[in-house]
């Protein structure tokens, strides 16, 4: 299954990203911490590296995110030049009060009232940049919820006279070229409903969790998973959590059961999971196969 979704209000958002972009000294991409490199928006790095600016990734909701990848993650990012990482969870005021002062080493220059810091933040639809723009301002300035593309026009903030604040629409890119992107990309909400069946989704992700974390499906579910493959793993949930089609003769809600485990996958239930390190990355993009053990 090939998803796509790329909704006519981001074509007009990528055009005024591309102009805004000529204000701005630092883009902070927030990202999503379980799946850095798929929820990177590769126009965004077009974006900024056609005006050489420097970028702040925000791996946004790590505390839903495997730690272990996490690190990996950071190492990898924290390695490239002109980009600094940091991990975070944008719903803690607390930590988002922290990314003025880490921009401000990748924009020296621009330290004063006369030449205040210009932040650009980008990102992919839900992946927490309102929430983020809420906890910096200290107010509500941006519509938060749990779906994706709820913000579809930009603005800009100026908190004081040395630090401005640009946010923009969530955007997604044309074409996803690689399926499994697309796969993780909906397992975690970032693309509107009609463009994936949940079933499928659902059954991927159970794919991916029985080859690294199948402890996890079974303390959440009650059930063994030893000899299961991706779809008996759906039929078990919808057994256990009671899933029938009304009127169906006792047959199982498959899409009810799929809508389970990628309810309590997004929202944490299961445990914190990362859908990619950067050495699944690195295979995945060799043509090697894309689930790989969980990191130690």
């Amino acid at each position: 299954m090939s998803i796509q979704w790329y909704p006519g209000h981001m074509t007009q958002a990528r055009k005024k990203a591309g102009e805004t972009l000529a204000l701005a000294d630092v883009v902070v991409e927030v990202l999503d911490a379980r799946l850095p490199a798929a929820s990177s928006n590769p126009m965004i790095h077009e974006l900024r590296a056609f005006r050489q600016r420097p970028c702040l990734k925000l791996l946004n909701k790590a505390d839903l995110a495997d730690p272990a990848a996490t690190k990996a993650w950071l190492d990898f990012y924290n390695a490239q030049p002109g980009v600094k990482a940091v991990a975070i969870s944008c719903k803690k005021a607390g930590e988002a009060s922290r990314i003025p002062a880490l921009c401000q080493p990748l924009a020296p220059h621009r330290d004063s009232n006369l030449k205040p810091l210009r932040l650009m933040i980008m990102g992919i639809p839900n992946v927490g940049k309102s929430t983020l723009m809420n906890a910096l301002v200290k107010k509500k300035v941006a519509k938060v919820g749990d779906e994706p593309a709820v913000t579809k026009s930009q603005q800009r903030i100026d908190l004081g006279p040395r630090l401005t604040l640009y946010d923009t629409p969530g955007m997604l890119w044309p074409k996803i070229a690689h399926p499994v992107d697309g796969l993780m990309l909906a397992a975690s909400h970032a693309v509107g409903i009609n463009a994936y069946i949940d079933e499928e989704v659902a059954t991927w992700l159970a794919g991916f969790l029985l080859a690294t974390y199948p402890a996890m499906l079974t303390s959440r579910y009650g059930f063994p998973v030893e000899g299961m493959d991706a779809p008996a793993v759906i039929e078990m949930v919808a057994k256990k959590r009671g899933c029938l089609i009304k009127g169906g003769g006792g047959k199982y809600d498959i899409d009810k059961a799929s809508l389970i485990l990628l309810t309590d996958y997004r929202a944490g239930s299961l445990g914190r999971i990362s859908l990619e390190t950067p050495q699944s990355r690195a295979l995945f993009l060799t043509n090697e196969p894309a689930i790989v053990s969980a990191p130690d």
